[in-house]
This record gives structure tokens, C-alpha cells and sequence, in this order.
């Protein structure tokens, strides 16, 4: 079977060199397994991701000489997929409502001492609402009270320690193919359908890799940890696991991930100042083939 991979950007900024490292590593791996690289937006926050930074986006790539097999994927197109399967997760009892709101979550935290975090450092949810009773649960979402719905993440391991499943993944991106003990409960019960949107990133991600055939998901280290969740739910949806390969990110001089927070150089920007697409591809490690 032809090795499928996919470069996923989220195009709530334009994009700077770390998306064109991991664009070009994509394709350049892609080519060398003789497979072929898929491209996906992924735009699930439909008011950060406007069509215009779609449009910016798909001409960077283009500019920077990325090529890539068949249709583009615009996660914004696919929501009733995502709404399917939250659907199934919630009919098998693995997804509870959670009407907590940020300043519930910080309150939550307030006053103890050696809070538990999660591995993003966030602070870790501590089952408010998996723990409220059923008839007050169905009176506030009678009300409409607005929630999103929460994986239980215990119930979801039981469930697959009892099948024999294991949430282990394949990593490549040492070099060597190692198999990688995951820890998803490290992550408590994550949130897999948002309270403004059908889907979290962890859901679409991994329906999306799935109906995509994609066999090898090669992105940032600041992604390995939660390749654990992506494991639980490939398990609890029965789906099929790629390899792994998490690459070493793009940092700015003061060692801080590339990002649109910190206002990184733009792949545009750069372009308008007269740098060329060679020069970048030189620069990060890619000569043409």
C-alpha cells in the first residue's frame, strides 16, 4: 500500500519557517517512501481562520515549491462528520457535558498547593461535571446552557484495557522506529467537542487522518504528548494508528517555538523583502531533488 502523509496547517496566521520546515520534511519524506503528501487546513475555528489566510497559505506553499496529491481537506467542511462521531462516543457513554467556564477552571486551581497540570502545563480538569447528577445535568441542558462535552478518560482506558487495546504509538522521529508508551490519563478528560465549535482538534485530527488513509503523521515535538489522547480515541473509535514522527520545532533567537503570538517573520513578509523560496529551503536544510 503507497505510504500516504499530510502536511495540516491551521491558518489563524500566516505562515512562518517552522510550517515550511515541517512542510518540506513532509514532502521530502513523502517522496522517499515513494508515497504520496496530502494537504489539510485545518480550520476548525472558523473565526480565526478566515478564506483569505486560506488563500494566503495555499500560495505560500506554492511559492515555496510544496506539491501536493489531490483535493485540499478544509477541516471547516466536515463538521457532521465530527458531529457522528461525538454522537457515537456520547451513545457508548464516553462523553459527559461540561458547563464549566475558564473562570471555573481557574477557581478550580486557586488554592492548591502542587496543582496538578496537564503535560501543555494547562491546569488539570478535575471531573467538576463528570461528578454532577443525571437530573441536573438534563434540567441545564433543557435551559441551554452552554457546554462543551468532555471524554471520560477513565472509562474510555477501562474499556480499552478490557479489549486488549493498547494506546502505545510507533515513533520515527529519533531516527529509530521506537514503540512509545503513551500516558493519555496524564491528560485527564480532555474536551472533544467545544462549546462554539462540533469538534476539538484532538477529534478532527484523528477522524481526519483515518478517512485520509493517511499512514504516517510526521509534525512538531510540541505534539508528542498528545499523541496518547489521539491513541485513546483511535482505540475507542476503531480506527487504525499511523507511524508517529515528531520533529524538533523552529525556534526564534530567544529559543521560543515560532508562532503568530510572538509575531514571528511571515514566509510572505520574508518573500517581500526579496528572499526566495531556494534561499529558505537552503536555509532550513532541503536542497531540491
Amino acid at each position: 500500500m503507497q505510504p500516504v502523509f499530510r502536511f495540516a496547517p491551521s491558518p489563524n496566521g500566516f505562515l512562518h519557517l517552522g510550517h515550511a520546515f515541517s512542510a518540506l520534511l513532509n514532502a521530502k519524506l513523502a517522496r522517499e517512501a515513494g508515497g504520496i503528501l496530502l494537504l489539510r487546513i485545518e480550520d476548525i475555528d472558523t473565526a480565526r481562520c478566515t478564506q483569505s489566510l486560506v488563500a494566503a497559505c495555499l500560495e505560500d506553499l506554492a511559492w515555496l515549491g510544496i506539491e501536493w496529491h489531490g483535493p485540499v481537506l478544509q477541516q471547516s467542511t466536515q463538521f457532521p462528520r465530527y458531529c457522528a462521531a461525538a454522537e457515537s462516543l456520547q451513545a457508548q457513554g464516553l462523553l459527559y457535558p461540561c458547563f464549566c467556564t475558564r473562570t471555573d477552571l481557574v477557581r478550580a486551581g486557586q488554592g492548591q498547593k502542587g496543582q496538578k497540570r496537564d503535560p501543555d502545563g494547562a491546569p488539570f480538569y478535575p471531573g467538576t461535571c463528570r461528578a454532577l447528577a443525571p437530573g441536573e445535568v438534563a434540567q441545564r441542558l433543557a435551559r441551554g446552557d452552554a457546554h462543551a462535552l468532555r471524554l471520560d478518560m477513565g472509562k474510555a482506558l477501562k474499556r480499552l484495557g478490557a479489549s486488549g487495546l493498547s494506546c502505545d504509538w510507533v515513533e520515527q522521529g529519533s531516527g529509530q522506529e521506537a514503540v512509545i508508551r503513551a500516558a493519555p490519563e496524564r491528560w485527564g478528560d480532555v474536551v472533544l467537542v467545544r462549546k462554539d465549535c462540533p469538534a476539538s482538534y484532538h477529534l478532527a485530527v484523528v477522524l481526519d487522518d483515518a478517512m485520509q488513509g493517511v499512514s504516517h503523521v510526521v509534525r512538531g515535538r510540541d505534539l508528542y504528548a498528545a499523541t496518547g489522547i489521539h491513541r485513546a480515541l483511535q482505540g475507542v473509535l476503531g480506527l487504525s494508528a499511523p507511524i508517529y514522527h515528531h520533529h524538533a520545532l523552529i525556534e526564534d533567537e530567544a529559543g521560543r517555538k515560532l508562532g503568530k503570538s510572538i509575531a514571528s517573520r511571515s514566509l510572505r513578509a520574508m518573500r517581500a523583502e526579496g528572499v526566495s523560496a531556494a534561499a529558505i529551503r537552503q536555509s532550513l536544510g532541503f536542497i531540491p531533488p
